[in-house]
């Protein structure tokens, strides 16, 4: 029947609407916008592996900040989110929880159209006259001057956001929805991790995601009927869209690497044959996680001119995020340290290799979580290097881990499936480690040049700091080269 309902797919798309099927789009959507997110990227290290003008000119620094802009929002809105909480949520939620389907099939349906709609709108911009440098972030005044950047530009980026905000509403409703109503209330089901790890992701989406629908539309009339909303010349204040802004992008954060936690649990667990250690901690640290997370937006604020004593609370809830997360390292590992040595795989070191770089990424994070330090480093490349340790060692990895671990179930066990994920293929251990030494290669320099006090977005530096910038080059060039490998 399966078989049937994929073959008739062919021919009719998205005619069963069957949770699988979406799921699995989702994840080939995601991986096809991850190759331009990649390649914006490799633009990037390309211009800074040398300092002076290289493939951008100087006078045209508008360009690179294009592609930066670009880079941002196709990893974080069209590949990571797609792919960890919209691939493996569609595929393997229902399934989790004893269901059949989703509860509303045809509208999980819908919200998988609205991604490479709104995919396309933003990729859209670039083609927009000079394309809109306004980086992901989004702030006024530069997205809404009409001096430095072209309006239309910046109108297709807001659609094409806030369709794709409507597509992730869509689904969280949907997941939360099928949870409530459609799994069982047996307990061996509610210690299921990655359960809890896509309810707790699809709660913040709901709260967060009308907060930024909120501040786009406002930054739409800024643009074309003059509200004024931002513009502190005409009594609006250009804080006010960094607060609403930041109350969902730190959320979001979490939202990219929740998912990831699922995958990570349900990975350990499976091969260390037990239950993750301290499942109900676990649980209980992933709620702590999504309310903290919630509220610590404005230390990404420091520099505006936050009172002291707002500086202190958000640097006090910042450093006491680490308690849940620290409690999550240390229960991975413990379930790690009761494997048995003879059910190790790749995909298990995968995720062990998850656990440990992303402890090192949290712990640059508690470093910034200090106001001090935070105001000193703002805009440096040492934030680049803390969130890409964050999302590129983290939600990446812990999305190339769930593809390999629930790779057979998706697509059955064929030959070239069992040769890909079993553990004796000494092939696929060695193009991990290249992966993450490349990967290492790119984000550790940048901790150093962020002490340099490197500025982002700015396609050129001293000489003095050529060889940090070059060693991240070469570690993008060997990271291209190791995912071509790997998808040959």
């Amino acid at each position: 029947l399966y078989r049937y309902l994929i073959k008739s797919s062919y021919r009719y798309p998205l005619a069963y609407n069957n949770h699988k099927e979406i799921g699995s789009m989702y994840l080939v959507t995601g991986a096809l916008f991850s190759v331009l997110g990649t390649i914006m990227s490799s633009m990037i290290r390309i211009e800074l592996y040398n300092s002076g003008s290289r493939i951008i000119c100087a006078e045209t620094i508008s360009t690179y900040n294009v592609i930066i802009t670009i880079h941002g929002l196709a990893m974080i809105f069209m590949f990571l989110m797609p792919a960890l909480y919209g691939g493996y949520g569609n595929f393997f939620l229902p399934i989790y929880i004893g269901a059949s389907e989703v509860v509303f099939p045809r509208i999980n349906a819908v919200s998988y159209l609205l991604l490479p709609l709104g995919s396309v709108i933003v990729i859209h911009s670039i083609t927009s006259e000079y394309g809109s440098g306004m980086g992901w972030t989004m702030y006024p005044p530069l997205s809404t001057s009409l001096m430095t950047l072209n309006t239309e530009s910046t109108d297709w980026i807001i659609v094409g956001l806030g369709i794709l905000g409507i597509s992730s509403l869509i689904s969280s409703i949907n997941f939360i929805g099928t949870c409530l109503f459609l799994g069982y209330s047996s307990g061996s089901r509610l210690s299921i991790l990655y359960i809890w790890s896509i309810l707790c992701t699809a709660i913040m989406l709901i709260i967060t995601l009308p907060i930024l629908t909120g501040a786009l539309v406002m930054l739409l009339l800024d643009l074309h009927i003059n509200t004024e909303f931002y513009d502190s010349m005409y009594s609006g204040d250009s804080v006010l869209f960094q607060h609403l802004f930041w109350f969902f992008g730190h959320p979001e954060v979490y939202i990219l690497i929740l998912p990831g936690f699922g995958v990570i649990s349900q990975t350990l667990s499976s091969y260390t044959i037990r239950i993750v250690f301290g499942g109900q901690a676990m649980i209980i640290a992933m709620g702590c996680i999504s309310i903290l997370g919630s509220l610590v937006w404005a230390h990404h604020m420091m520099t505006v001119g936050l009172e002291v004593d707002t500086r202190a609370y958000f640097s006090a809830m910042t450093i006491m995020i680490a308690i849940p997360t620290g409690t999550k390292i240390f229960n991975w590992l413990g379930t790690y340290m009761a494997s048995d040595y003879t059910t190790r795989n790749i995909d298990f070191w995968a995720a062990l290799s998850f656990i440990i770089l992303f402890c090192l990424g949290g712990t640059t994070g508690v470093v910034m979580g200090n106001a001090a330090m935070d105001i000193a480093l703002h805009d440096t490349y040492y934030i680049v290097a803390h969130f890409h340790f964050v999302l590129s060692l983290g939600a990446v990895i812990s999305t190339i881990c769930g593809f390999i671990f629930y790779a057979k179930d998706m697509f059955g066990d064929t030959k070239h499936l069992f040769h890909f994920t079993t553990a004796t293929t000494p092939i696929l251990g060695l193009w991990l480690l290249i992966f993450l030494n490349s990967i290492m290669l790119i984000f550790i320099p940048m901790h150093i040049l962020g002490f340099n006090v490197m500025p982002r977005r700015i396609p050129d530096y001293p000489d003095y700091i050529s060889y940090i910038n070059t060693m991240c080059s070469i570690g993008s060039i060997s990271t291209i080269i190791v995912l071509l490998a790997m998808l040959y």
